[in-house]
This record gives structure tokens, sequence and C-alpha cells, in this order.
């Protein structure tokens, strides 16, 4: 999305019925958006990664939608090596399909624009996994949709997300913190204003 900004997240955060969260694990530094889609009752379609780990914790793996590799999975790959992603795109029709649609022509008026993408799927072997998780991916797009088929089945899994949000508070995080790693306790002094 261009120039998202705060303003434009007032708007779309609270209107949102799922919340993408699709970074390779082991990838994503834990970051908040995806918490700020679930206390406004959003549901989580993502990877096993950052934030998206301690959500399934909260809500259970029923109340989101997970798919992909895990971070041991995709650190192994590194570590190891093995991935290769052309098999994936020469054994999967539908992975064949959207990658040559990125250089065919398929989308007009743009020239050579999608060629990079293209290239670090095929050429670079695709160091974020995006073949090898194209599958499970489609797969779990697959459960969202049957799932928001099923709005007394939808309503319950965004009311779980929103009960359950209230432990990525920041009043709760930073009691936590001053506990935890300051060793601070509440003092019970109040502060006039």
């Amino acid at each position: 999305m261009e120039n998202y900004r705060v303003s434009l997240a007032e708007e779309i955060i609270p209107a949102a019925d799922v919340s993408e969260q699709i970074s390779t694990a082991s990838k994503e530094a834990s970051g908040t958006g995806n918490m700020k889609f679930m206390m406004n009752g959003a549901v989580t379609l993502g990877t096993l990664d950052g934030a998206n780990v301690e959500i399934a914790e909260a809500v259970g793996e029923d109340n989101m939608f997970l798919f992909g590799l895990t971070a041991d999975e995709v650190l192994r790959y590194y570590e190891h090596g093995g991935y290769r992603a052309h098999e994936y795109y020469h054994h999967d029709k539908r992975i064949k399909q959207v990658v040559d649609q990125l250089i065919n022509g398929f989308f007009p008026d743009v020239g050579d624009y999608f060629e990079p993408i293209y290239d670090s799927l095929l050429a670079q072997n695709d160091e974020y996994f995006v073949l090898r998780d194209f599958a499970a991916y489609a797969e779990a797009h697959e459960r969202v949709e049957a799932a928001y088929r099923d709005p007394a089945r939808w309503w319950r899994m965004s009311a779980v997300n929103i009960a359950h949000s209230g432990r990525f508070a920041s009043d709760r995080t930073v009691a936590e913190y001053a506990a935890e790693i300051w060793g601070l306790l509440p003092s019970g002094e109040r502060f006039s204003t």
C-alpha cells in the first residue's frame, strides 16, 4: 500500500476481517501490526513467525490460519541447503502459471517491471521460500473462505481474538518489563496532575 501511515491504519485496521501476516518464518522481528488487527477482531492468516506465534499461543491455532515452514525448517534449509525452487516451479502447475505471468505479458503495460521478482524466485533460488510455501498458502486461503462463509464460526473466532488480545496491551507489557527486567514494583503512589 502506497504511503501507508497512521491515518490510513486508523481506517484500515478496524475495518479488516483478515490480517495477512506472511513473512518467512524466522525473518520478522515481532511486530505490532498483527496485534492491532487482532485487537480489532481481524482473524490472522499467517506464517509461524514473529508475534503470529504468540497470537497462536493466546487464541489457539483453531482461531487463526497458520501455514508454511517453521523457523527451524527455514534455518535448516539455510544451514544445510537442499531447497530447489525450480522443483516447485516445474512440479506445481499453479506455481508455474503464476510465476510465468510475471514475465509473459499477462500484466499489460508493465514491461519488465516484475522481472526482478521472477529472477529472485528462480535465478536466485527464492531465498524466502515463497514457492515452497505457495501450496500451503493457497490451502490456508481456502480455509479462510470456508470459515468466512460460516458467520457464527467467524464471529466466534473474531471474538476470541479480541478477548485474548489484552496480553499485548502496552500497560501489561510495561508492568511486566518493570517487574521482570528492571526489578521495579508498583509503589502505590499517585501523582497529581
